[in-house]
């Protein structure tokens, strides 16, 4: 382990998972949630642009797939800091050799890990719990004219999303699906 953040490889390249090192004692404990340098290595090679937060009170709820169209593609760290989630991210890099493919992590507060996803992938995620609160640290601020989105239930996709889904909001449940 690097540092205070243990960043491990998944199968689409770019893509980590980062698993922070806590340190507890009597208090509680003690984690870095976000060392640029430790994540240089990764593929972070910008100043944060922007932090930004949901809760989704109902468990069950898929937010996403969401994503920021070139120029302002992004990178971002996303981490669950309350409850449980079901954490997407789908390659849509054509030229990709993971193209279409799909990788998730249940991300919760009782670890504390998070997932790096480079730009050019879409991420969503499902509650696993009730009251779940979601930290995002992007490389580029939110940019509404490049805004992009898929379903998730794109049928090319087929996420085994763990739950049925409970509620989807009107904008994600408008997003296209693929073209085959």
């Amino acid at each position: 382990m690097t540092g205070r953040l243990e960043i491990r490889p998944t199968g689409i390249a770019g893509l980590h998972v980062v698993v922070p090192r806590r340190l507890a004692d009597t208090r509680g404990f003690f984690e870095r949630s976000f060392c640029a340098q430790e994540l240089t290595a990764a593929g972070w090679n910008t100043p944060v642009a922007q932090i930004n937060q949901s809760v989704t009170e109902a468990a069950g709820t898929v937010r996403g797939l969401h994503f920021q169209h070139p120029p302002h593609a992004e990178m971002k760290l996303v981490r669950c800091t309350q409850g449980s989630v079901f954490d997407v991210a789908v390659d849509l890099r054509p030229d990709s050799p993971t193209y279409r493919r799909w990788h998730a992590e249940t991300l919760s507060d009782a670890d504390g890990r998070g997932l790096l996803i480079p730009p050019g992938l879409a991420h969503g995620f499902q509650t696993l719990t009730t009251r779940c609160r979601m930290l995002y640290v992007h490389s580029v601020a939110f940019h509404p004219e490049s805004q992009g989105g898929i379903h998730p239930l794109d049928p090319t996709l087929d996420i085994a999303w763990p739950e049925p889904i409970e509620l989807l909001s009107d904008r994600d449940a408008a997003l296209p699906f693929l073209e085959a």
